[in-house]
This record gives C-alpha cells, sequence and structure tokens, in this order.
C-alpha cells in the first residue's frame, strides 16, 4: 500500500475517532492527573510518562520533514518551528516542571498518547511534507496563515501563562482555587489556549489532518475541562460563582 492509500484510508477514521473520544471522556475522565487513583494497573512515575507520550510528536514530525521533499521550503520551515514551539516544550520540557510528587500515570494511558502521537504527527507531517506538493512561497502571506499563526501563537502564550499558575499553585503545596487574569472568567484557560493553538495549526496549514487535529483536541480536552470545573465547585466552596469551564460567559 502507498503512503497515499495509507493516508486517505486512515485519515476519515482517524476523524471519526475523535466524536468517539469526545463522548467516552465526557462520560469517564481520562485517568492521570487527580484522575490517576481511579484505574488499575501499572503506573510510570509522571516524568517519565509524560516524556514518553510527547515525544513521538518531535521524533516523527521531524524525521518526514527531514525525509520530505519539501523540507527547504519556507513555509514548510514555519510550520516545523511552530509544531516544535510547543511539542519541544511539551516534550521535552514540561516533564520536568511537575513536582517529583506527581500522580503516576498509568501504563495504558502513557500506550495511548504514544499511539496517538505516532498517528497524528505523521498524518500532519506527511501532508505538509510530502502529500500537499508543498505550499508556495506565496503561501506565507495568505490570509489564512497569517490569521491561523496568530491564534497559534495567541493560544501559545495563553496556554504557558495558565500552566505558569498551575505550577506555581503545585510548588506552594498542591490544589488550589488558581487565581490571575487568565482564571477570572474561566477554570482553565490551558486548555482554551490549546486549543487556539491547533485551530490556528488547522487555519494556517488549510489541511484535513490540521482539522483532525483541532477536532482531536477538543474531544480530550472539553470534556475534561467541564469536569475539572466540577470538581472546583465541589472541593472549594468559595470557588467563584460566575466563572465557567473553558468559555467565558458562555460554558
Amino acid at each position: 500500500m502507498s503512503w497515499r492509500a495509507l493516508y486517505d484510508a486512515v485519515l476519515p477514521v482517524w476523524i471519526g475517532l475523535a466524536g468517539a473520544v469526545f463522548v467516552a471522556l465526557w462520560l469517564v475522565p481520562a485517568p492521570y492527573g487527580r484522575y490517576a487513583g481511579r484505574t488499575p494497573g501499572p503506573k510510570l512515575p509522571a516524568r517519565a510518562g509524560w516524556l514518553l507520550m510527547e515525544a513521538p510528536a518531535v521524533v516523527v514530525f521531524a524525521w518526514i520533514w527531514l525525509a520530505g521533499p519539501y523540507r527547504a521550503a519556507s513555509a514548510s520551515l514555519l510550520f516545523l518551528a511552530l509544531w516544535l514551539s510547543h511539542y519541544a516544550d511539551r516534550a521535552l520540557l514540561f516533564p520536568w516542571r511537575l513536582p517529583a510528587a506527581a500522580q503516576p500515570i498509568p501504563t495504558v494511558v502513557v500506550a495511548l498518547g504514544f499511539l496517538f502521537n505516532v498517528v497524528n504527527a505523521s498524518l500532519n507531517a506527511g501532508w505538509l511534507f510530502a502529500l500537499s506538493g508543498g505550499y508556495p512561497d506565496s503561501w506565507l502571506g495568505d490570509p489564512r496563515l497569517l490569521a491561523g499563526a496568530a491564534l497559534f501563537a495567541a493560544g501559545w502564550l495563553v496556554n504557558r501563562a495558565a500552566d505558569a499558575e498551575l505550577a506555581r499553585l503545585r510548588a506552594a503545596g498542591g490544589y488550589a482555587i488558581p487565581r490571575g487574569p487568565l482564571y477570572r472568567w474561566i477554570s482553565c484557560p490551558n486548555y482554551l489556549g490549546e486549543i487556539a493553538i491547533w485551530c490556528g495549526w488547522a487555519l494556517a496549514t488549510w489541511s484535513a489532518p490540521g482539522l483532525a487535529f483541532a477536532l482531536w483536541t477538543v474531544a480530550n480536552l472539553a470534556p475534561r475541562a467541564h469536569r475539572h470545573h466540577q470538581w472546583y465547585r465541589a472541593r472549594f466552596p468559595d470557588y467563584p460563582k460566575d466563572r465557567r469551564a473553558l468559555l467565558p460567559g458562555i460554558w
């Protein structure tokens, strides 16, 4: 089977799976972080688990870029830089910002995360650096790329600032009510930022695998944001009543 035939066979199934994951995670939370204790079976230390889960997003994407015929194109270099601006941090730096006593991650979650990143990076990089036929230099001035890159950058800043607040709380002793401008309106600005990142990616690449990644991000994080919001309200009687889960003033 050719790479193009495999891509065409996998992509629609991949998009359909995002819908199934959304339903499943709405019913049962993904068992990591504060929900890790609900899953039986072996677990890995949080730092090692995150590294193993996220590393394929860097390695696979970079490998396909290097092997692709359009790796030197200006748009290809920009897409590589955008991707790595998120995943180099998520895979190589974020695990070491976790406290040594962070909740272990079930091995099954690590395995599923590893598989997701292999498939997702393969679909996105395969399209961008091989199957698309190459993005022309004129794409750098296209309104879709400019708007998408701006949304990506805004989401990146929101995500990192929100994560920094959570890291501060962990260093201060554990779970508490997050404070600050980003948490004034919603419980999970880190998730809103990540959703914005990959919606921006879908717009900037104007591609089906980019859209699939945005859908997967919503499928994973919207149910988790809802669950976190409920958890905060149940745990802290003084939790701000006008704060929403993910969308300011809406939900």
